[in-house]
């Protein structure tokens, strides 16, 4: 079994258990429901070179990345780096993440949070918006065409903004939808966890222009990201690059630096 499969696997059975330990009607009484949504769109459109950088604490293809780092303290140093937006992994079996990383996240900074995990329940949609996301990933290879349309109308209903994430073309017309927002090219495939930024490459063209495109994974060098807005992309989504070391909000900063000083 692949490693997806293994996730969707678990995720499944992870999902029921929490529908029965909290209503959706008690999601909805919940802090986040207050909060007005930072817009994502609105931040990438305003620079120039956008970096959506994340939070993530292991990987089922890496183990261990930064397992013991303080949520507050990386979101303030990407914050402080000029990043656009954060992302924050939830999923803790897989990626040891929480919505209590998510929370101190949002709390700590003004600018926007996409919640990542695997979404395969309209609840997970409304437990995103509890815990204080401003967007949610979508992913392609794991919901069908119907799914994504229904799961980005109710986001959208809940003051949310949509990523989509595709790896291959025939995943794309999955993702077209007039509740999406970005459209994301996944440079790292799901099933082998292996990275090539050709993926990126190859599909940025066919993305309509009415999506905001992200390239995502696998990017650890600003020629990349160069040669990615060159072919078209308008943010870029980051993470093990800033979270092995020990400071990611200095590297993620040191790296922005360097891209504004090769512009």
């Amino acid at each position: 079994m692949h490693i997806l499969d293994q996730i969707i696997a678990f995720k499944t059975k992870e999902v029921a258990q929490r529908k029965l330990l909290k209503s959706v009607d008690l999601l909805q009484k919940e802090e986040g429901f207050q909060q007005v949504k930072r817009s994502i769109s609105a931040h990438i459109l305003k620079q120039e070179i956008a970096i959506i950088a994340e939070f993530k604490r292991k990987s089922p293809s890496k183990q261990n990345i930064n397992l013991h780092a303080d949520p507050k303290q990386v979101a303030l140093g990407y914050e402080n780096a000029g990043v656009s937006g954060i992302s924050v992994l939830t999923d803790y079996h897989f990626f040891g993440g929480s919505f209590q990383d998510l929370q101190a996240v949002k709390a700590s900074v003004n600018i926007p949070i996409l919640q990542k995990d695997f979404i395969i329940d309209v609840y997970q949609i409304f437990e995103a918006k509890a815990a204080g996301a401003d967007f949610i990933l979508l992913i392609a290879a794991i919901l069908t065409q119907n799914q994504i349309h229904e799961f980005a109308k109710l986001a959208q209903d809940l003051d949310l903004e949509v990523l989509v994430e595709i790896h291959a073309e025939n995943e794309l017309q999955k993702a077209i939808s007039k509740y999406v927002n970005l459209i994301g090219v996944n440079n790292r495939n799901l099933k082998t966890f292996e990275v090539d930024l050709e993926q990126s490459m190859q599909l940025v063209n066919q993305i309509p222009k009415d999506f905001i495109r992200v390239s995502e994974s696998g990017i650890s060098s600003t020629t990349a990201v160069q040669k990615l807005k060159n072919a078209g992309f308008q943010a870029f989504l980051m993470g093990e690059n800033f979270m092995k070391t020990q400071e990611p909000g200095k590297t993620c900063k040191a790296f922005i630096n360097q891209i504004n000083t090769q512009k």
